[in-house]
């Protein structure tokens, strides 16, 4: 099986002159994409990066980014996004952990390089793309002046890209999917989201997010035009969708809540898209309504996954999509695995199978599984068991049917917004906070958001709920950030000292129609 970059090659071959991707008014045929990242591959192998070698990139969607990607895996590297949204102090942990001989930044972040070039232990080359001239080299010239490399083979077994998902120690781990798990994934989305020569994919969420990166990929295995949307911007997004005769989209819930609000997207002519995918985060049923009457002509296509999976391991199908009557209920569900992927729900302590309807954590079996996360085989050997399963943190049920409902999470993971939010990151914070005896980061409902972290705070001194949260935005990414703070003599734990953090957040969720939105 040939790897994604000889997918790209063999693309460009068969169609050179058709539309690659299309960033605001810049656009490549598969042609050039083809040569941009033989030129990628050529700039970073003068820069001494090799196989294995890992380049780290901050920037918004481009085709840049896109580029360096491919680039990247040409010689055996693997690109390393980096969530734009973070604060310096934890993209430099970031670029540090991933030991990145090369960092490319977008114009936008010089001010962030600016706060963290000093402190990159293994990074020999700062790229700035179309920033203006200053101490950094400037990207293009870059390229232009590199030398033509011999490109050396890579195996499908070869990392092809090293996201960041932060676990609940709250330091940020680096998953490790290779060509092979993108390979096992992309073959069944052409049937299921009705995908054929004339589809324009939209790529509206950041490409350091799973989806965002796995649909670029998709467009190249597609063979398609994609379209890569700068910002996650709905009114933006719309008028791409309008311009360009967008067929398939994927959005989080969030956004989908905005965009019936908005006029401008209400005046958008989005009757081209077939497919409108959504997950990342639960939705309700109110959003979906509302999405639902927006593109009354369009296909709805739930999914569910984890960076871990590459991405989507269940779909819950357009057909199952009903808002009346018996499939109604169905709607809750996160659908049915993918081909080739098997599911169990089991006892998260012993891991003993449970029958249907029985709530136990969610494991998955599937080549989508990532390799394992970077430098760390305790965590790795956590994750993936014995028998290929792995161990998805998720709390679930399978009905008898075979759907899979999403019920709670075994770990402490908030998802706000799309994003994930691990507590102890933020507890960390709070606790450096001198007016701080003790404290608890939980989620709770938010009609925005689908819900944001709350901090329980026991307090040794005086301090208001304003302070204590500019202390955590001075630190953390501001989604990240508690949006309010309720005080307690006490924080519950177990004998062993362990946070009962169910009983914390039973209250806020007690009155809603799913214990996690």
């Amino acid at each position: 099986m040939a790897g994604l970059t000889d997918v790209l090659r063999e693309r460009a071959e068969l169609h050179p002159d058709r539309i690659a991707y299309i960033a605001g008014d810049l656009q490549s045929t598969y042609g050039d994409f083809d040569r941009r990242a033989d030129r990628a591959a050529a700039a970073l192998a003068a820069s001494g990066v090799g196989h294995g070698d890992r380049v780290a990139i901050l920037d918004k969607n481009s085709l840049e980014y896109a580029e360096q990607c491919f680039g990247a895996a040409r010689i055996g590297a693997v690109q390393v996004p980096v969530n734009y949204r973070l604060e310096p102090d934890e993209v430099a942990y970031i670029v540090n952990n991933a030991r990145a001989k090369v960092f490319i930044v977008g114009p936008e972040f010089v001010p962030v390089l600016d706060a963290v070039a000093s402190r990159l232990e293994h990074t020999t080359h700062l790229i700035v793309i179309g920033g203006p001239p200053g101490a950094y080299r400037d990207y293009s010239t870059w390229l232009d002046e590199a030398p033509a490399a011999v490109l050396p083979g890579t195996a499908t077994s070869d990392v092809f890209v090293q996201l960041y998902s932060s676990g609940t120690t709250g330091l940020p781990k680096g998953v490790m999917l290779t060509h092979d798990n993108f390979l096992s994934v992309l073959p069944l989305t052409h049937g299921a989201w009705d995908i054929d020569d004339a589809s324009v994919m939209a790529i509206a969420m950041p490409m350091y997010h799973v989806a965002g990166h796995a649909l670029s990929i998709c467009v190249i295995y597609e063979g398609i035009t994609g379209v890569l949307n700068r910002d996650p911007d709905p009114t933006a997004i719309a008028r791409a969708v309008e311009r360009h005769r967008v067929t398939h989209l994927f959005l989080v819930p969030a956004l989908l809540q905005f965009m019936p609000m908005i006029p401008a997207v209400a005046e958008a002519d989005m009757s081209s898209l077939r497919i409108m995918l959504y997950g990342a985060s639960p939705i309700s049923e109110d959003v979906l309504r509302g999405a639902m009457a927006m593109l009354p002509h369009t296909g709805f296509i739930q999914v569910y996954g984890l960076t871990e999976t590459t991405g989507a391991i269940t779909m819950l199908p357009a057909a199952d999509h009903d808002l009346s009557g018996p499939g109604l209920r169905r709607l809750r569900s996160a659908g049915l695995p993918n081909q080739g992927c098997d599911l169990r729900i089991v006892d998260p302590s012993t891991l003993a199978d449970l029958p249907a309807g029985a709530v136990g954590e969610i494991l998955c079996r599937t080549p989508q599984n990532m390799k394992g996360y970077w430098r760390l085989p305790e965590a790795t050997a956590a994750t993936l068991l014995p028998g290929g399963w792995l161990r998805t943190g998720d709390a679930g049920y399978l009905d008898e049917d075979g759907y899979l409902y999403i019920h709670d999470r075994v770990k402490d993971m908030i998802i706000s917004g799309g994003e994930n939010v691990y507590p102890a990151q933020i507890e960390n914070v709070l606790m450096d906070h001198p007016a701080v005896g003790d404290c608890a980061v939980i989620g709770v409902p938010d009609e925005r958001w689908g819900e944001t972290p709350k901090a329980v705070v026991v307090l040794a001194a005086d301090a208001t709920d304003e302070e204590l949260i500019e202390h955590c935005r001075a630190r953390l990414a501001h989604f990240k950030c508690p949006t309010s703070v309720e005080r307690r003599d006490s924080i519950p734990r177990n004998p062993t000292g362990k946070i009962l953090k169910r009983e914390l957040r039973d209250p806020y969720w007690r009155d809603e129609d799913r214990p996690v939105r």
